[in-house]
């Protein structure tokens, strides 16, 4: 094995346990879990940033983070689910996928994509599906 082979190995193994970390404390509702995945100055962008904060959808910092991470494992409707197939990366960003239908029936629908830098997110961007939308369409966040 090279050393860029190797190299790659580690990369794609950092990132996977960042994104099944993160996976696990947003499914766990545990939000100091959630924060500790991201970079103190990172970014997350996403349609449920701005239907629960108002404004733009964009969190900066853990400052902002905080509050909103709270709010969304406080709020996390029953549709929202982790069926997945597995993730793409580059050795510095993740893309995958939630998609509406399941094995088990339907979820919340999103491509998830986030940039990984020293073992934590830099940047987070949340691209939801027609069955997210409906879901906030529906107030299901403001239980």
């Amino acid at each position: 094995m090279s050393a860029d082979e190797n190299s790659d190995e580690v990369e794609v193994a950092t990132i996977e346990a960042v994104t099944r970390t993160w996976e696990e404390a947003l499914a766990n509702h545990d939000a100091d879990a959630l924060l500790a995945c991201y970079a103190v100055d990172a970014t997350l962008e996403s349609p449920v940033a701005a239907h629960i904060l108002g404004g733009r959808g964009v969190c900066r910092g853990h400052e902002e983070l905080r509050p909103f991470l709270a709010e969304v494992v406080a709020r996390t409707p029953d549709e929202r689910q982790y069926h997945r197939a597995g993730f793409f990366t580059d050795g510095h960003r993740a893309t995958w996928e939630y998609p509406r239908q399941t094995p088990d029936g339907e979820q919340m629908d999103f491509v998830e994509v986030m940039e990984i830098e020293d073992g934590l997110i830099q940047a987070h961007r949340v691209y939801w599906g027609w069955r997210g939308v409906a879901i906030l369409a529906e107030d299901s966040y403001h239980r």
